[in-house]
């Protein structure tokens, strides 16, 4: 027989994947209901704050561009680490302390690292 406690705890799961859900589909749904249908040769064409585009829009970024975007979004996850570390805080602070400290310390290195080789300078074309 299961226990009352585990249905209860299988119950808050489940509404939390529904509520996932619901936060997924229902603005695609509500976009699909509300927005405006275009039709017509202009449907394709590029806009760029109303003015005519100059040249093609099919560009090559270097490679340190995505380099640099893949740096940035991993530190910007990784400091969102910190704040349940931050907030676990208890009986033992000073050992928690070290970790995080230990933690940034490796990210610090990352940074090193992508700056000795040459991430963070652009070139000019």
């Amino acid at each position: 027989m299961v226990s009352q406690k585990l249905m209860t705890d299988f119950l808050a799961v489940t509404l939390y994947l529904l509520a996932g859900l619901a936060f997924a589909v229902v603005p695609m749904i509500i976009s699909r209901l509300v927005v405006k249908r275009s039709h017509g040769e202009f449907r394709e064409a590029t806009y760029e704050s109303g003015m005519e585009t100059i040249g093609s829009a099919w560009i090559q970024f270097t490679v340190a561009y995505y380099i640099y975007a893949l740096i940035f979004l991993a530190f910007d996850v990784d400091v969102l680490y910190l704040f349940p570390v931050a907030l676990s805080y208890g009986k033992y602070a000073s050992r928690d302390l070290i970790e995080v400290i230990i933690f940034v310390g490796i990210l610090s290195l990352a940074i090193v690292y992508a700056w000795r080789k040459g991430v963070f300078e652009w070139k000019r074309r």
